[in-house]
C-alpha cells in the first residue's frame, strides 16, 4: 500500500534533506510535486488542497523557515500533517461494556466483508483474549451464511447458526440471545451488502442495528475503490452511525487514496487494514506509523510487534545455544528462518519497514520475489532428514528425487544449496568479533 504515493513524494523530499535554506519558491515547487502526488493517489481534491494549506500555512511560517535545518524541518511538518489527517492515533475497539459487547459490520458486496469477520473474530481471540461469537444476517448472498460457518471454525470461535428462510433482524436477536446465554464477551454480526447502496440495504440494516444497539458498528471498504469508498462511507455515515472504518484489500492497493481520505470525509477513524487474504491478515490502524512509512521512513514499531507475536522464541534461543556450542546451521535451521519470515510478510515488507531502507527497497525490488520462499520450503520439505542435517550427501539422484517432489528443477535444488552454503559462511562470520558489522557490510555491498 502506498507504493506510489511513497516513490513520489519520497523523491521529492529526499532532495530537501540536505538544504540549509528554504526560500518560498523551492517551497511552492516542493508542495505542488506533493499535491500531484496525492492526486495521483486518487485522494479527493477537496482533502488535497485543505492539507496542502496547512503544510503552505506551518512551512512559510517560522516553524520552518527559523529552523536550522529547514529541509528536515519541511519533512516533519508534512508527516505531521499526513498523521492529523489520518486520523492522530490508533482508536481502538470500545469494548467497555456488559457482555456480550455487540459488533455491527456493514459495506458493500465484494468488499471482503464476511471474511473481516472472521479477521476480527481471530484478532479479539488471539490478541485481546475475548470469546467471540460470529453471526451472518446475510440471507440473499449464495452461500454466505456456509462461508462464515467454515470461517469461523477455522480461526476458532463460536457460530450462531442461521439459514435464507430466517428473517435477517430475527437471526440478529436471536444471536444476541444465545450469545447472553453462552456469556460470551463479543457478537460480531455480518450483514447483506449490495452492488451499490439503496433504499431497501438502508432500511434493513437500520432495523438490525435498532435491534442491537452495538456498542460499534464498522463500515468495510475495499481500498482498492479510491474515491468510490470515501464516497460510500459518507454515504453509510450518514444512514448509521458509525464508529469506525475498517480498510480492506490494502496489500494490493497500491495507491493509498482511500486511507487518507476517508478520516477527513466522514469524521470516523481507520480502525484495522486488511493485509492478505489469510484470516490472521488484519491490523490496526497506527496513522503515525503510516506517515513514516509514506514518507520512507520505516515502521520499526510494527516491525518488533510481529516479531514479537510471529517469531518462536524458543526456537531462536534454541538456535543461539546451538551456534555457541559450535553446531553446525542446517536446512532445518533454514526451513525455521523462512517459516517465520514468511510469517512477518517476506522480505520485502521486512525491508519496507526498516528506517533508511527505503532507496535499498527500490533497488532490491526486482531481485526480491517472496515466492521463493515458498519453493525453498517445498525442496526442503521433499529431503529426508538426513539430508536436511547433512546437505553435503545431496548428489546427483537425489537432487532429482527432490526437484521432482517439490515440483522444480534441479538447477532449483542446486541455487538452494548454493544459498545455503553463503548462509552457513554469515553465520560462523557472526561468531567471530566484529563478524555482525562485517556481513552487514557485505550485504548492503
Amino acid at each position: 500500500m502506498f507504493e506510489n504515493l511513497t516513490q513520489r513524494l519520497g523523491r521529492t523530499l529526499r532532495n530537501l534533506r540536505g538544504q540549509g535554506r528554504l526560500t518560498e519558491d523551492n517551497i511552492k515547487d516542493t508542495l505542488r510535486e506533493v499535491r500531484m502526488a496525492l492526486l495521483e493517489a486518487d485522494v479527493a481534491l477537496p482533502v488535497v488542497r485543505n492539507f496542502i494549506e496547512q503544510i503552505k500555512t506551518r512551512a512559510v511560517g517560522q516553524e520552518v523557515m527559523q529552523s536550522l535545518t529547514p529541509g528536515q524541518a519541511l519533512i516533519g511538518v508534512v508527516h505531521s500533517e499526513l498523521v492529523t489527517l489520518m486520523g492522530e492515533a490508533n482508536e481502538d475497539l470500545n469494548l467497555a461494556m456488559r457482555p456480550p459487547a455487540v459488533v455491527l459490520m456493514a459495506g458493500l458486496q465484494g468488499s471482503g466483508k464476511t471474511t473481516t469477520v472472521a479477521k476480527l473474530a481471530r484478532f479479539l481471540r488471539e490478541r485481546k483474549k475475548k470469546s467471540v461469537m460470529v453471526a451472518s444476517c446475510d440471507i440473499y448472498r449464495p452461500a454466505a451464511i456456509d462461508q462464515l460457518r467454515t470461517l469461523a471454525l477455522e480461526v476458532g470461535c463460536e457460530f450462531f447458526p442461521s439459514t435464507p428462510q430466517d428473517n435477517p433482524v430475527d437471526i440478529a436477536r436471536n444471536a444476541l440471545d444465545q450469545a447472553r446465554k453462552r456469556y460470551m464477551d463479543v457478537v460480531i454480526t455480518d450483514t447483506a451488502g449490495r452492488l451499490h447502496v439503496d433504499a431497501d440495504m438502508m432500511q434493513e440494516i437500520k432495523q438490525i442495528h435498532a435491534a442491537l444497539n452495538p456498542i460499534e458498528t464498522l463500515f468495510v471498504v475495499d481500498s482498492m475503490t479510491g474515491q468510490d469508498a470515501a464516497n460510500s462511507a459518507k454515504a453509510f455515515h450518514e444512514a448509521l452511525p458509525l464508529t469506525g472504518v475498517v480498510l480492506t484489500k490494502t496489500d494490493g492497493d497500491a495507491r493509498g487514496g482511500a486511507a487518507l481520505a476517508i478520516r477527513h470525509i466522514t469524521g470516523k477513524p481507520i480502525k484495522f487494514l486488511g493485509v492478505g487474504e489469510k484470516t490472521d491478515a488484519l491490523e490496526p490502524f497506527h496513522p503515525d506509523r503510516v506517515a513514516s512509512r509514506i514518507l520512507g521512513m520505516g515502521d520499526v514499531l510494527t516491525l518488533i510487534e510481529e516479531a514479537s507475536r510471529n517469531v518462536d522464541q524458543d526456537k531462536a534461543l534454541q538456535m543461539v545455544e546451538k551456534l555457541k556450542k559450535g553446531k553446525g546451521f542446517d536446512l532445518e535451521d533454514l526451513r525455521d528462518q523462512v517459516r517465520q519470515m514468511k510469517k512477518m510478510g517476506g522480505m520485502a515488507g521486512i525491508l519496507e519497514k526498516i528506517p533508511g531502507m527505503d532507496g535499498l527497497t527500490e533497488k532490491m525490488k526486482g531481485k526480491i520475489d517472496d515466492r521463493e520462499f515458498v519453493r525453498m520450503e517445498a525442496m526442503i520439505n521433499s529431503m529426508t532428514p538426513q539430508e536436511r542435517r547433512f546437505p553435503d550427501v545431496i548428489k546427483g539422484s537425489r537432487k532429482r528425487r527432490i526437484a521432482t517432489g517439490s515440483g522444480t528443477q534441479v538447477q532449483d535444488v542446486n541455487k538452494l544449496l548454493k544459498q545455503f552454503q553463503q548462509t552457513q559462511k554469515m553465520m560462523k562470520q557472526m561468531k567471530k568479533r566484529g563478524g555482525l558489522m562485517d556481513m552487514l557490510k557485505s550485504i548492503r555491498g
